[in-house]
């Protein structure tokens, strides 16, 4: 039993290796730092070793032999094929089109997959302001595909978000075809007890569940009522081989996970 416990994954492992499962070889990726950092060293040190790492930093290409404690780490420097200015890693690059991947979290997300990291509360009057958008809104615009990582409740996942940072796939009523935006959108959400998807009319629906969680508890954590897959999958759990690599190997003091 003690073993069993000791091997056992923890919520952000499995979420570090589900969202590792979104990238595929070669994929140029815009990298944030906490999770999906992790997500994406652990990704190129298993089934993407090409996988392409810009930081908004402006490391490009970036092949960091440890985990980055943030965006300025010098870590990110050493190997890389560039370092640019910030100017070019939106202008030139995310704007340019040339980021397929990215990834987001925030305070609040809905149904649509709009993402709130500014305020809680009246904008003008707030209960707590947020850092506010950084290159989150770019983002979530210009990105061909966008994946989100956040832990799941009704605190986070609301029917309706206090102020919209980051596009989902719906805004007041409107497409993101109709407000010209040329990124693909969201394209899973990544929680603690499993993964949502958005169906045709950009609606998210839960897809998958980790094992042992049931739909009544991730309806339990969501504030709307969620929309459940006819055909539910079970999420794949990380092996020990990939336990031992997220721990000893990639984040060994735990910073992320």
């Amino acid at each position: 039993m003690a073993t069993e416990a000791v091997t056992a994954p923890s919520a952000s492992e499995r979420m570090a290796f589900r969202a590792a499962q979104e990238l595929r070889d070669g994929d140029v990726v815009f990298v944030g730092i906490g999770l999906p950092n992790l997500a994406c060293n652990l990704a190129r040190a298993t089934h993407a070793p090409g996988l392409f790492m810009i930081y908004e930093s402006g490391a490009v290409g970036a092949v960091p032999e440890r985990l980055p404690v943030s965006i300025g780490d010098p870590s990110l420097v050493t190997d890389s094929l560039a370092v640019v200015g910030q100017a070019d890693v939106f202008q030139c690059l995310l704007q340019g089109g040339r980021i397929e991947v990215g990834f987001l979290g925030g305070a609040q997300i809905d149904r649509f997959g709009n993402i709130n990291t500014t305020v809680i509360g009246d904008y003008a009057n707030p209960k707590v302001r947020l850092p506010g958008s950084g290159g989150a809104c770019e983002i979530a615009v210009h990105a061909r595909r966008l994946l989100i990582t956040m832990r799941m409740s009704k605190r986070t996942f609301v029917e309706r978000c206090d102020f919209i940072t980051s596009p989902g796939h719906r805004m007041h009523g409107k497409s993101r075809a109709e407000l010209g935006m040329p990124g693909g959108g969201p394209t899973c959400v990544i929680t603690d007890l499993g993964v949502l998807t958005f169906d045709e009319t950009g609606e998210a629906v839960l897809t998958e569940m980790y094992p042992g969680v049931t739909a009544e508890q991730v309806q339990a954590a969501c504030g709307w009522p969620l929309r459940v897959a006819s055909a539910l999958k079970s999420s794949p759990s990380p092996d020990l081989a990939t336990l031992r690599l997220l721990r000893e190997r990639l984040d060994p003091q735990g910073l992320y996970l």
